[in-house]
């Protein structure tokens, strides 16, 4: 991994914490992903089944983790599995992790390969009178395409059908949401890097530049400092792709007088940063083009400020919606009068603000969590507000990503440049 070594205490941690929700006398097991083909003998670049990582830190295929904490053997409680090398795979692929080095990175002491799974779970299973199963439950998910977890569901129950079967996501979901003080120092790095990208693509953009290459300029960075790369799929998008809410073609040219909304960040250890920032392609703003992104950062400031405990999601979204009302009145988008006699069932800011305003952050970009529960310490969340303006060609988002403390909001993301002054200063200094 290009990633340094994660101290394994986090995965120790993480474990006993998932052990004081199961039930007793139950086997939990978790399954890495598939390694995806793509067409002939080809497959994808591999990413761990973040769960998995969660619990035992190990970032390679064919892995599986058993948790059995009531059996009366302690080298029974935890087991890897782990995939066996060869000569074959050593010459074709590099070397797979060994034992001992699964040992260390997880700590685990009971370590098997991965095609005694089989064997050593029919020896234990029977022992057991519940088993946890894990499966893909963010309510954005694609279950198109069956999963290795979920062809391990149909397996279990196959070859155990009297046993009680319990569903581990709902535990890792609560689990995911706080994150831990090593957690949210891998989230600072991912966020410590993507600044390092925005930097650096600032005196690189001008009129004509394509908006692949900004995307390419992003990647070299993100990759020189210990990134896989990106988070997710990046959004450099010019002109009025910008009110394009997942644009991801990056395929135009930038033109004279346009803005870029850059909506992009870097994966460090398996954890992700979110950063949206927009920038004149000639380097200055215009005078409409900087009172809507005023306007934005008006409320992303004023948002940010209310990601403390005990406020309800619906409550944020709320007061976060009167924001985006109160600029929209100041840019003359809709007045006062139509506010009032607006329909409650379709407000008139969701023509100018029409997505969600923050999502949880962690191993996943749309982290798993509850948008049930309040907000709580060690949360971390994206801040993101928008306007879009389609007939004039601007669309300005801006994020940050912030970490819910017991006191005020941390902002991961504050030395990541935003005001329009320090933006065209920066972009008017030649790399």
């Amino acid at each position: 991994m290009k990633y340094n070594p994660i101290d394994p205490s986090l995965f120790v941690s993480n474990r006993k914490q998932f052990i004081k929700h199961i039930k007793g006398n139950a086997i939990a097991i978790f399954t890495s992903n598939d390694a995806m083909p793509t067409n002939a003998d080809g497959t994808m670049g591999f990413r761990q089944n973040n769960d998995l990582f969660y619990l035992a830190g190990i970032d390679q295929e064919d892995t599986l983790l058993l948790i059995f904490p009531d059996h009366h053997l302690e080298t029974h409680r935890e087991i890897l599995f782990i995939k066996e090398t060869n000569e074959h795979i050593a010459i074709w692929e590099g070397n797979k992790l060994t034992k001992e080095e699964a040992r260390k990175a997880s700590a685990i002491e009971t370590i098997f390969w991965s095609h005694q799974f089989e064997s050593v779970f029919k020896n234990l299973v029977f022992e057991a009178d519940h088993i946890y199963l894990n499966t893909n439950e963010h309510l954005r998910a694609d279950s198109s395409v069956a999963t290795r977890s979920d062809r391990l569901i149909g397996w279990c129950k196959e070859k155990f059908p009297l046993h009680q079967y319990h569903r581990a996501a709902p535990i890792l979901q609560q689990l995911r949401m706080i994150k831990s003080s090593q957690e949210i120092a891998l989230i600072s790095q991912a966020c410590a890097i993507t600044e390092k990208a925005f930097r650096r693509i600032l005196p690189f953009i001008k009129p004509g530049v394509m908006e692949y290459e900004i995307e390419a300029e992003i990647l070299h960075e993100f990759v020189r400092n210990k990134s896989r790369g990106p988070a997710y799929a990046s959004i450099i998008a010019s002109g009025k792709s910008a009110c394009v809410l997942h644009y991801i073609n990056n395929d135009k040219a930038c033109l004279k007088g346009e803005t870029i909304l850059m909506d992009f960040g870097a994966e460090y250890a398996n954890y992700a940063a979110d950063l949206t920032r927009c920038v004149p392609v000639s380097g200055k703003f215009s005078k409409r083009q900087k009172e809507v992104y005023n306007a934005v950062l008006n409320i992303l400031n004023q948002a940010q400020k209310l990601l403390k405990p005990g406020l309800h999601f619906k409550e944020y979204n709320e007061a976060v919606v009167a924001l985006v009302e109160q600029e929209l009145v100041g840019l003359k988008l809709i007045s006062l009068k139509e506010l009032k006699s607006q329909d409650k069932k379709n407000p008139l800011y969701k023509k100018y603000f029409m997505h969600g305003i923050s999502h949880y952050l962690g191993l996943d970009v749309h982290d798993v969590g509850s948008r049930d529960k309040k907000f709580a310490a060690g949360m971390v969340l994206t801040c993101e507000p928008g306007i879009y303006l389609p007939a004039e060609g601007i669309g300005i988002r801006l994020e940050n990503d912030i970490l819910i403390t017991k006191k005020e909001p941390q902002n991961l993301m504050a030395s990541i440049p935003i005001e329009t002054e320090e933006i065209e200063t920066l972009m008017q200094q030649k790399g």
